[in-house]
């Protein structure tokens, strides 16, 4: 079986493309710090990739290079720039990562960012491997393990993001990076859509239409993204359930819609029949527990409901367990 469900579904709103710049031009930062274009890695419509490395370095290997995030000036890219220098500073990451005992979070390290010739904003990264949208671009399935594997990692990103007042509001395999070696390292990335749900701990109230309704990859979003309301927890906890679905199974009911409205009633229909959805997902296959456990738990939560993010790690790390696999494990596809 193929993947129908693929994150480069329609985007709702398309903006313009910026310019490209040319390979071996050179970009300086806020700090002075010279950076070169190597190699152009993907462009879409609102933004370009670039690996790049940083002038006068003595360092040949490929691994070494950083990667690039270019966009206009003033588009959703200063909206990840503001993103991470408010609520995903290293010495933040640090912290948390001591305080909950873990080896490693999936926040990506912006390294320098800056302007260019009055029109673009660039940001830069640290390597973060290859984006999972060129295994999903394979049509491939993932295996449960594999989901499993990278929807607690992913799980734990959210957990830190939702503390710092953010939601991501955009997940899908075209901002999920992983780094392979001993464990995997997975990334979320691509804050452009970053929403602050809960500023200076005052949870936002739910309006309709009070944002551009359908905003992100539409296969992935949240209804309450599709209403047009502004993203909260359980909007990032439904989407990665969305997400989970596709990359195992292959398919959502809302599959192959291009029209937002006729995706978002297919989400509403499903939003409160749960077994419905995975019925339809996983067909003549055993549906997996874990998945039907997880999806019934985000599905129920209220707009402003703190999510017990503990009760669905257990979850999926216990059924990740008894698949044989765990988190010290590499991914693989």
């Amino acid at each position: 079986m193929f993947l129908k469900c693929k994150s480069k579904a329609k985007k709702a709103k398309q903006m313009p493309a910026v310019e490209p710049l040319q390979e071996g031009e050179e970009v300086a930062d806020t700090t002075g710090k010279k950076w070169r274009l190597v190699k152009r890695l993907s462009q879409s419509t609102t933004e370009l990739i670039y690996e790049v490395s940083q002038s006068g370095s003595q360092s040949s290997s490929k691994e070494s290079n950083q990667i690039l995030k270019l966009g206009p000036k003033d588009g959703r890219i200063f909206n990840e720039q503001n993103f991470l220098q408010r609520a995903a500073k290293p010495a933040s990451v640090d912290k948390w990562i001591k305080q909950n005992k873990m080896d490693f979070l999936g926040i990506p390290s912006c390294v320098g960012f800056g302007l260019h010739a009055d029109s673009y904003r660039f940001l830069i990264f640290s390597n973060m491997g290859e984006p999972l949208q060129s295994v999903t671009d394979e049509d491939k399935l993932l295996s449960e393990k594999a989901v499993l594997q990278l929807a607690c990692r992913i799980l734990n990103v959210l957990q830190y993001i939702h503390s710092n007042e953010y939601v991501h509001a955009n997940i899908n395999a075209e901002n999920i990076y992983i780094k392979q070696g001993e464990k995997s390292k997975v990334f979320l990335a691509g804050y452009y859509h970053a929403f602050r749900y809960c500023p200076a701990g005052q949870h936002v109230q739910y309006r309709e239409a009070s944002r551009t309704p359908h905003e992100g990859a539409i296969e992935f979003i949240s209804l309450d993204t599709h209403k047009g309301a502004g993203p909260s927890r359980r909007s990032d906890l439904q989407s990665l359930g969305y997400c989970m679905l596709c990359w195992h199974t292959g398919t959502l009911p809302w599959s192959g819609l291009a029209n937002p409205d006729q995706v978002a009633t297919q989400k509403q229909r499903y939003m409160d029949n749960v077994p419905a959805l995975l019925s339809y997902c996983f067909g003549k296959k055993s549906v997996s527990s874990a998945f039907q456990t997880y999806l019934t738990a985000v599905m129920a939560l209220q707009y402003s409901e703190l999510p017990d993010y503990s009760a669905l790690q257990a979850g999926l790390s216990a059924a990740l367990l008894q698949l044989g696999g765990s988190l010290e494990q590499p991914i693989t596809f």
